[in-house]
């Protein structure tokens, strides 16, 4: 048992808890042991019953309490603590410290349990050759693939394409690849205009841990074979080779997604998807016919004499 003279345990606590932070009223008990120390607000849902043994790894309140050898039990629920002390010290001697002390550590965990840091998900913002499109980077990978919503009612099972549209009026698509978000708007905005609020949203959203999606997001890997659900052929494969090589990794820098969608031999003809920020976007005819076509009449010319788009 500790007995502890009144005049050093008060110094003691003076010292250590002297200075006032949130506002906590005593209040008296039928039991002469516990003493209620009243907050202004909830502080948590439910109830807690803290012993000496209880895992309080994630309760820096009771940590701090627990470290005082008279404080025997501890009871959180609504909008109070109760705090159970030993017969070795009066509560005139230390409750008016013990009020410091929680309100000191309320200040610094207001809902009881430990604030988890926020994990950092920097977001930077980049244009794409489509101006109705903004691509939003992040250094961390959101999705293994592609996840394409082309329109508010196509949005189920992707939380974050729901948040963009529900946040956004004039967000009209959302494309999800690797570590970005691509962002189609209508015509009531412009991007110098919303893109510091649509980058913030999508960082705050990141960052609070939302969930970007609950769909199994498309594989890069002959994304076509999800769409008319067969695989390539011999002289598709080559072509698609080409593409992934010499073309994709420059369309996806710009939040777009190229694939082979089908070839037709007895035309020579590649028709291609288009995706993301590539989608109707207006450089992408230009794009096809004078960069992609060019890059597969140089590498297969026997094949291959004229690109078509199709969009996503």
């Amino acid at each position: 048992m500790y007995i502890l003279t009144s005049n050093i345990l008060s110094v003691f606590l003076y010292l250590k808890y002297n200075h006032k932070m949130r506002q906590i009223h005593i209040e008296e008990t039928a039991n002469p042991k516990v003493m209620k120390f009243v907050a202004d607000y909830t502080l948590i849902p439910g109830a807690l019953e803290l012993h000496r043994d209880s895992d309080i790894s994630e309760i820096p309140l009771a940590q701090e309490l627990f470290n005082y050898p008279f404080i025997s039990e501890i009871f959180i629920t609504a909008n109070f603590i109760a705090v159970a002390k030993e017969d070795t010290v009066e509560w005139d001697v230390i409750k008016e410290s013990l009020k410091n002390v929680i309100e000191d550590e309320l200040l610094a965990n207001p809902r009881i349990y430990m604030q988890k840091r926020r994990e950092a998900f920097p977001i930077y913002a980049e244009m794409t050759p489509n101006p109705a499109v903004m691509k939003f980077v992040s250094t961390k990978g959101m999705v293994d693939g592609f996840i394409e919503v082309k329109s508010r009612e196509a949005a189920e099972g992707v939380p974050l394409a729901t948040a963009i549209f529900n946040e956004f009026e004039y967000a009209q698509e959302v494309f999800i690849s690797d570590n970005f978000v691509a962002v189609t708007k209508d015509d009531s905005v412009q991007w110098h205009e919303v893109m510091i609020a649509v980058r913030g949203f999508i960082a705050e959203y990141l960052q609070m841990g939302g969930e970007i999606a609950n769909i199994e997001p498309q594989k890069h890997e002959n994304p076509v074979e999800k769409i008319i659900n067969r695989e390539y052929t011999d002289v598709e494969q080559k072509i698609s080779d080409i593409l992934n090589e010499y073309v994709a990794p420059a369309v996806e820098n710009d939040g777009g997604k190229i694939s082979l969608m089908e070839y037709d031999a007895e035309n020579k003809t590649a028709r291609m998807l288009l995706q993301g920020a590539c989608s109707g976007c207006p450089s992408s005819t230009a794009t096809l016919k004078n960069g992609i076509e060019n890059i597969l009449k140089q590498f297969v010319p026997d094949l291959v004499e004229k690109v078509e788009a199709v969009n996503g």
